[in-house]
């Protein structure tokens, strides 16, 4: 560590003195991108919304049950991918340039080294593990149950009540660590031409510097995103854009 509080992690310095006020300086700054130019947070939330509806009646009314569970817990792990966009709307009104669908739509793509594409798929291949990982916790509990997987009252039952509470250990143990990959890696691949691994690395970095700091970010994202999803989704059309900049705002302060 060094004299300025960061610690040198090529091709950045990552600050090892983030406290409480920089997160709520984020969170002022996020809510101020977003109600300068909220259309843009309201499109690619409302794609997530509509992900979730499509989620919901494909798990209950479909009669899926028993991947309602691991779904609710691991779709908060592919916003970071929905907040692309929004991280690209903050750099472009940080810096001073037009903000224009194109660009903005454009950075999807990332930096055209199909570096974001990677990390993307990354992200993909652990969602899938962790899909099958809950399904069999499910199976192992479940099992002798006797209730049929189409009966949410199957989570009232003792095995359902101890699938719960194993699966939330686990999805909250798997969740943390797709936070920790992604939560600077993401702006960082969008703001700078880095390889995935590198940014990783520095998101790595960054959380084990700032331990407490980026763990109460951890635990307000989730807290509000779930807070968010109750009202038949509808609450991320606000909290998701806000998170999304506000994250922006932290990974500028944290990495220099």
């Amino acid at each position: 560590m060094t004299t300025d509080d960061t610690s040198p992690v090529a091709p950045a310095k990552v600050a090892s003195d983030l406290g409480l006020a920089d997160l709520r300086a984020a969170l002022a700054a996020g809510w101020a991108d977003f109600a300068a130019r909220p259309l843009f947070g309201l499109f690619f939330a409302g794609i997530y919304v509509i992900a979730g509806l499509a989620l919901y009646y494909l798990m209950v009314l479909r009669g899926a049950v028993e991947w309602l569970v691991p779904a609710a817990a691991g779709f908060p792990l592919l916003a970071p991918f929905i907040a692309v966009g929004l991280y690209e709307v903050s750099r472009r009104r940080e810096a001073g340039l037009e903000l224009r669908w194109g660009p903005v739509l454009g950075a999807l793509r990332g930096r055209g080294d199909e570096q974001l594409l990677m990390m993307g798929g990354f992200v993909f291949v652990g969602f899938t593990f962790w899909m099958i990982l809950a399904h069999g916790i499910f199976a192992i509990f479940m099992a002798e149950s006797g209730i049929g997987a189409q009966s949410l009252s199957l989570f009232a039952t003792p095995a359902g009540i101890a699938m719960l509470a194993v699966g939330s250990v686990c999805g909250a143990l798997m969740a943390l660590l797709f936070y920790a990959v992604t939560v600077i890696s993401l702006p960082m691949l969008v703001d700078r031409d880095v390889d995935f691994l590198t940014a990783i690395i520095v998101s790595l970095a960054t959380v084990r510097s700032n331990g407490l700091v980026m763990l109460t970010w951890a635990v307000l994202i989730g807290a509000v995103l779930f807070a968010a999803m109750l009202p038949a989704f509808l609450g991320l059309l606000v909290a998701l854009p806000v998170l999304a900049h506000a994250t922006w705002h932290l990974y500028r302060r944290a990495v220099r």
